[in-house]
């Protein structure tokens, strides 16, 4: 869901977070509207507000595992879990965890890339929550997500600073297919990501040969 649609329609915080992400249109390359959060980290007030918020949500839900994204999950993650009492574990790109590592693969647009966490990391049974700055794909929340599960964490939430409307459309069938069928999603805003997003989404689903059929997701 959007913050808007849990109780924070019309807080003032959440204009305030949105006016401080630069655009940076055709960035990477044509078609995407980079959304840019270092120029709200150079915002203390904003940068603060965006954790409260997170930190109000989840302070009461148990969550003992925060799980950040590389990379900008790791700009949001470690204050979080501060705030909330929890320990915050990376989810790292491929060879740069030292330790036994586990795996898990997801799609990008062409080919694939990769997660690992470190085995130990996460106990069986803790709850965790996945943070992140934005959904691109999904692909690297799915695959965060199956990395907790496979150690028995019970995922209770995927959290990003900003999603986009279709983001529910393109969640139904990424994570259908990925077998992911009870997860939760936050995010604070809601932007226009990119011009070709349809065209993203369905060559992903594509190569995670999703049925929406399976899919349970609540938002």
């Amino acid at each position: 869901m959007f913050a808007e649609e849990n109780g924070l329609k019309g807080d003032p915080r959440l204009q305030a977070i949105s006016q401080a992400i630069r655009v940076v249109p055709h960035f990477p390359k044509q078609g995407i509207m980079f959304q840019d959060i270092t120029t709200l980290l150079l915002d203390h007030k904003a940068f603060k507000d965006t954790v409260d918020i997170f930190v109000d949500r989840y302070r009461d839900m148990h969550i003992s595992v925060v799980a950040g994204i590389e990379a900008r999950g790791f700009m949001f993650g470690p204050s979080i879990a501060l705030r909330i009492g929890a320990k915050f574990v990376p989810l790292r790109k491929p060879r740069k965890l030292p330790g036994e590592v586990i795996s898990e693969k997801y799609a990008l647009e062409y080919g694939t890339d990769c997660l690992e966490l470190h085995v130990g990391a996460v106990q069986p049974g803790e709850r965790a929550i996945v943070i992140d700055d934005l959904v691109a794909t999904g692909g690297t929340l799915s695959a965060g997500v199956k990395l907790l599960e496979r150690v028995g964490a019970e995922v209770v939430e995927c959290a990003c600073v900003i999603g986009v409307p279709e983001v529910k459309v393109m969640i139904y069938y990424l994570l259908a297919g990925a077998g992911l069928l009870e997860s939760h999603f936050m995010f604070l805003l809601s932007r226009v990501k990119q011009t070709n997003f349809v065209e993203q989404y369905q060559k992903v689903a594509q190569q995670l040969s999703c049925s929406p059929s399976k899919m349970r997701l609540h938002f």
